[in-house]
């Protein structure tokens, strides 16, 4: 298989450099309008499989209530993204040492009033996520429609990032995170680039 080529349009440097100062950076416009119709399309006619989100080892806790499908070879328009996903990740390799070796993903659905509240994607250096990638599926979303991310960088800022089409927000998953209440429908590919070899 050749090797997927991150877009051009990807600020790399900026991305290694908000990582780097901030812990956080943002890809906006990062899939050319066609690419992205396919992917909400493969999203959004897959929904009827989509099942509670666990926390760890299946077990399904109040702290969040959105619902998800992970991803495999078979999605194969999503599949597309985890694999530039994972040049992303040979990138960051160069740059900063993290032995990043492979790509979780998964769709993620937040029907109005759900939310995930605040916790960390790798607490305590306890799994092999290393970065986390949020990639906002929707084709339209309004400021007042909730399911911000509401994120603490690594020099103890807290910042809210808007849930905007076509944007991805990258952030290392050691800090801490929540999304917000939605208030209409949101919908996502959630990712982790990983110093381990997923266990799906």
């Amino acid at each position: 298989m050749e090797a997927v080529q991150l877009p051009a349009t990807w600020p790399v440097d900026q991305i290694i450099d908000d990582l780097d100062q901030h812990g956080f950076s943002m890809i906006d416009n990062a899939y050319a309008p066609s690419y992205v119709e396919q992917l909400i399309a493969e999203c959004t006619s897959n929904l009827e499989r989509f099942r509670d989100a666990a926390i760890q080892n299946g077990v399904v806790s109040n702290i969040r209530s959105d619902h998800i499908l992970w991803l495999n070879e078979d999605l194969e328009i999503s599949n597309q993204h985890v694999q530039t996903l994972q040049a992303l990740g040979h990138e960051l390799n160069r740059a900063f040492f993290l032995g990043i070796k492979d790509v979780e993903a998964h769709f993620a659905c937040y029907n109005a009033g759900e939310f995930y509240a605040l916790h960390r994607d790798n607490p305590q250096g306890k799994n092999g996520r290393m970065i986390s990638a949020v990639y906002y599926l929707h084709d339209d979303w309004q400021d007042n429609w909730g399911g911000e991310l509401h994120l603490q960088d690594k020099n103890d800022q807290w910042h809210i990032i808007q849930p905007k089409p076509n944007r991805i927000a990258l952030f290392q998953s050691d800090l801490m995170h929540e999304v917000l209440k939605a208030k209409h429908q949101r919908l996502s590919i959630t990712a982790w680039l990983r110093s381990d070899t997923r266990l799906l």
